[in-house]
């Protein structure tokens, strides 16, 4: 899955474009590495996400395509 549609899925990010634009400012990486828009995502990978001047750590739980408001919660963990 690609990790625009992943942080849409998981509901970290609200919308798509907005987690698309979030990896071309370089405020995405997996597994430290700094991720484009259609980079493949994989159970057990670790993204960090930068908020503002907060970083986020989670791992990759599961990439399912679609999924409920409290299934999103389900598909990664906070690290």
């Amino acid at each position: 899955m690609r990790i625009d549609k992943f942080l849409k899925n998981s509901r970290l990010i609200k919308r798509r474009t907005l987690a698309h634009q979030a990896c071309e400012r370089g405020r995405v990486k997996i597994n430290g590495k700094a991720a484009k828009p259609g980079t493949q995502v994989n159970e057990g990978d670790v993204i960090e996400i930068q908020f503002g001047n907060n970083t986020t750590a989670i791992e990759v739980i599961s990439t399912a395509e679609n999924v409920s408001k409290q299934e999103s919660r389900e598909m990664y963990r906070i690290k």
